[in-house]
């Protein structure tokens, strides 16, 4: 799912044309982007609309990638800080879209410190291969915590590596202990990687997230 993408979804929906002119307000008026932002929800809709994306979510990635480059990152900030769920989740969904490199990385942290799943699932995407080793593996460990589905957690079969097994050894042996259930996908990916089969690697297989 690229920009590209999004427009083309969002295309001859409700609120298509606020969305035009809010865009080009945003890209001459960077100033305006918060009440537009905050806006989209009513003007476009929440609806669902491809790729796990909804509308109000894809129109908000379209408004920061509508800001002069070099403001990306700050406003992509201030936004998620003092946004609503629904304009954090957007915040964090955007940004593998956006030319922010990995200075949004604190965003992922703050999230992943939350109870909100929602909030959890968006910055497991793919924009944490930003995380280092260890913010990645925790954030792991919080999805099978939390109960949510390991199909969140963009390329985890390629990141996956023997400290995850042993901390998730760990986790399912406390859980099991205290008479907890534990989910099939981790019990599955647990399998898997105390069998040696191909999800994860040698420690040094994802050594571009150590840079």
């Amino acid at each position: 799912m690229d920009l590209d993408d999004l427009r083309s979804a969002l295309a001859g929906t409700a609120g298509g044309g606020w969305l035009a002119e809010a865009l080009d307000r945003t890209a001459g008026e960077p100033g305006a982007v918060g009440r537009l932002f905050a806006a989209a929800g009513r003007r476009v809709g929440r609806a669902p609309l491809t790729a796990g994306w909804s509308a109000d979510e894809a129109a908000r990635a379209l408004l920061l990638a509508a800001l002069p480059a070099d403001l990306v990152a700050e406003r992509a900030e201030t936004l998620y800080r003092f946004g609503d769920a629904a304009e954090k989740r957007a915040v964090l969904k955007a940004l593998p879209l956006l030319p922010v490199g990995a200075a949004a990385v604190p965003l992922l942290h703050d999230a992943i410190r939350t109870n909100d799943t929602r909030l959890v699932a968006a910055a497991v995407g793919p924009y944490a291969r930003h995380l280092d080793r260890a913010a990645w593996r925790q954030a792991v460990l919080k999805c099978v915590f939390m109960g949510l589905p390991l199909a969140v957690v963009d390329d985890l079969d390629a990141r996956a590596d023997a400290e995850l097994a042993v901390m998730l050894g760990g986790l399912v042996e406390e859980r099991r202990a205290a008479g907890r259930e534990v989910a099939a996908d981790a019990v599955d990916l647990l399998a898997r990687l105390t069998a040696g089969a191909p999800a994860g690697g040698p420690a040094g297989t994802d050594a571009r997230n150590e840079a």
